[in-house]
């Protein structure tokens, strides 16, 4: 069975991965606010293009992250249809004017207002998921928790952030495991099968894998309460790092990337380019 790595830290001698967890996170929320914010389409292309670069220099591969990439995919592609399906004529009600490409049914037709609106939500989601996923993939699941620490998180949160983070490939191992132990007892779960044989087949899997998974929550919190966690209102850091001078870039390049962002969106009063006017 081929082993699929979900959500983990790869390391990688790039330049992405030497700086700081706290540069950064700081450029993810900068690059975060300003995707989220805006509906300028010139806005999200130039981002698109700058985060196309950023995971160049990361050396994270596409296969190294394509599962998540495949849901996030699906994800987008639920959320175009349910919007079409609940506001057909939100894009006509935004920009204001009507342009009928073609006819569906009813009140259902496709206009190039609504298309346009589509991508710009497209390509939100294009410029957020990978940079996100790429901040987890380059940072340590320490540092990133000292890093929440150091903008004013409490460290317990940060923490339980980190453990939740490392937990992840033990999951993925343990899942592995059972899935090969039950097929090795003759429990059939190949698409072979009907869905409803692969359901009831597959409970099989999850509920071991959710007993170890509280057996072992208990065991590290048991550990981190004898260990006195919690007791004191601050903490140190063995992964702290001081932010050197390519940290420091990266964050002023958040801030150009926001600051001009805000700038361009707002500029006529809008955070909606309209290009039907």
């Amino acid at each position: 069975m081929a082993k699929v790595a979900i959500l983990n830290y790869i390391k990688r001698p790039s330049p992405i991965h030497k700086l700081t967890g706290t540069s950064k996170l700081i450029f993810f929320i900068a690059w975060s606010v300003a995707s989220m914010v805006t509906f300028d389409t010139r806005v999200l292309i130039c981002m698109l293009l700058i985060g196309a670069v950023i995971f160049r220099v990361s050396q994270i591969k596409i296969r190294d992250i394509s599962v998540v990439l495949g849901l996030a995919a699906i994800f987008l592609l639920l959320n175009n249809l349910f919007i079409y399906l609940f506001t057909p004529e939100y894009g006509v009600e935004l920009y204001e004017s009507r342009n009928v490409l073609f006819p569906i049914v009813g009140r259902y037709t496709v206009t190039a207002q609504q298309l346009f609106y589509h991508l710009n939500i497209t390509l939100k989601v294009i410029c957020v998921v990978p940079i996100a996923l790429l901040f987890i993939a380059c940072t340590d699941p320490s540092e990133f928790a000292s890093s929440l620490a150091r903008i004013g998180v409490s460290y317990r949160a940060g923490y339980a952030v980190s453990l939740a983070l490392r937990y992840i490939p033990d999951v993925q191992r343990e899942y592995r495991n059972i899935s090969q132990a039950q097929q090795a007892r003759g429990i059939d779960l190949s698409g072979k099968d009907k869905l409803f044989t692969r359901l009831k087949n597959s409970v099989a899997i999850l509920l071991p894998l959710i007993l170890s998974s509280l057996n072992r929550i208990e065991t590290v919190s048991n550990a981190m309460e004898l260990r006195g966690f919690g007791k004191e209102a601050k903490r140190t850091w063995y992964t702290r790092r001081r932010l050197e001078r390519n940290d420091w870039l990266a964050i002023s390049f958040a801030v150009v990337i926001l600051v001009a962002d805000l700038t361009v969106t707002f500029w006529d009063g809008s955070r909606y380019y309209n290009p039907f006017i």
